[in-house]
């Protein structure tokens, strides 16, 4: 007798649910909506689903421009939500003044699943911190913000430098645009480097930005006759493969090691080996996702020099040894989700 067909899988896009409060900022509003909203699978079917709701009934919500947004969802969506994402807001009250929930707000966040994914843009962090979500955990926001959120939730381990902390099932960003940085690198984390760069690529910004918060942060400007240190990083880019020392990275700016140094920290945000280690498991991330090399020459090209070397850089920054994160990112027939046209990117 032949088999019945089994139907095929119910496609449920990953719902990413937005919380607008009153006093919030437009632009990081439309930040999650921008990056979720474009990449789909190899079928065409988009892979997340992004909605805004408020903390009361449908209806307006204060912006800090000069009009309101008509929000369609009440509270009750946030139990719907895999992924929630609080943006920031200048009218969090006794949030931000007093570390406190408001009862409206502590019932929305009532809503919420055990275990969904909680993200906050800028000092939408002050509502996460607030609920306790944080106690223990690292945690960032906007640089001008970092001291006082300290001061009120010590608990937290605050850290104004980055521009985002991945610390699991809970990630904060940074002010304002960094909340691209972190969507695109949940992008990422979900559905690797390919999908994430073809998204940053139409949004027209960069896929990965270098350094932290420490390079925005006002400082005494630089005597304009000193150089930078771009020549430097571009040269080392095209020497991945091989050992770079800090005096070869020196020289090519005419710097001494100890003035390298410190002009690096201040363009980049950190340090010259610390740059390097980055782009290096950046480059191991994409040829395991790209090539079918093996891993002991994907070490080599990336400039690991061995794979036991490669293996203890990506656990410490991905969490996962290469095998896992080509496992999860490459599929056994070679193909990976685009994020445009929905076809299959050939890897």
């Amino acid at each position: 007798m032949p088999q019945e067909a089994v139907p095929a899988a119910h496609h449920r896009p990953h719902r990413v649910v937005v919380l607008a409060l009153d006093g919030l900022i437009p632009f990081e509003l439309g930040i999650p909506h921008r990056i979720f909203g474009r990449p789909k699978d190899a079928e065409g079917r988009p892979l997340y689903e992004v909605v805004t709701c408020s903390v009361r009934p449908p209806g307006p919500v204060r912006t800090d421009a000069d009009f309101a947004l008509m929000v369609e969802h009440g509270p009750e969506t946030l139990a719907t939500a895999d992924t929630v994402v609080v943006p920031a807001s200048y009218e969090l009250g006794p949030v931000f003044e007093q570390g406190v929930l408001t009862e409206e707000l502590a019932a929305a966040l009532a809503h919420i699943r055990p275990g969904t994914r909680l993200t906050s843009i800028c000092t939408g962090v002050y509502v996460l911190a607030a609920a306790g979500l944080l106690d223990g955990r690292r945690a960032t926001t906007h640089w001008a913000e970092a001291d006082h959120m300290q001061r009120l939730f010590p608990r937290v381990r605050v850290d104004p430098d980055v521009l985002f902390v991945d610390d699991g099932d809970v990630l904060t960003s940074a002010g304002v645009a960094a909340g691209i940085d972190l969507c695109l690198h949940i992008l990422r984390r979900d559905h690797g480097t390919a999908v994430a760069n073809h998204v940053a690529r139409y949004t027209v910004v960069p896929p990965h930005r270098d350094g932290g918060q420490a390079q925005y942060i006002a400082r005494p400007v630089p005597d304009p006759q000193q150089s930078s240190t771009a020549s430097a990083r571009a040269w080392a880019l095209a020497r991945l493969h091989e050992p770079i020392q800090l005096r070869d990275m020196a020289g090519q700016e005419s710097m001494s090691v100890r003035t390298f140094t410190r002009r690096f920290r201040e363009e980049a945000g950190i340090s010259p080996g610390q740059w390097l280690t980055q782009q290096r498991v950046e480059r191991a991330r994409h040829l395991l996702e790209s090539s079918a090399l093996s891993v002991d020459r994907i070490a080599r090209d990336a400039g690991f020099g061995t794979a036991q070397s490669m293996r203890q850089h990506l656990q410490a920054a991905l969490g996962v040894t290469p095998t896992a994160y080509r496992r999860t990112f490459r599929t056994e027939s070679g193909t990976a989700v685009e994020a445009d046209s929905g076809a299959a990117v050939r890897r």
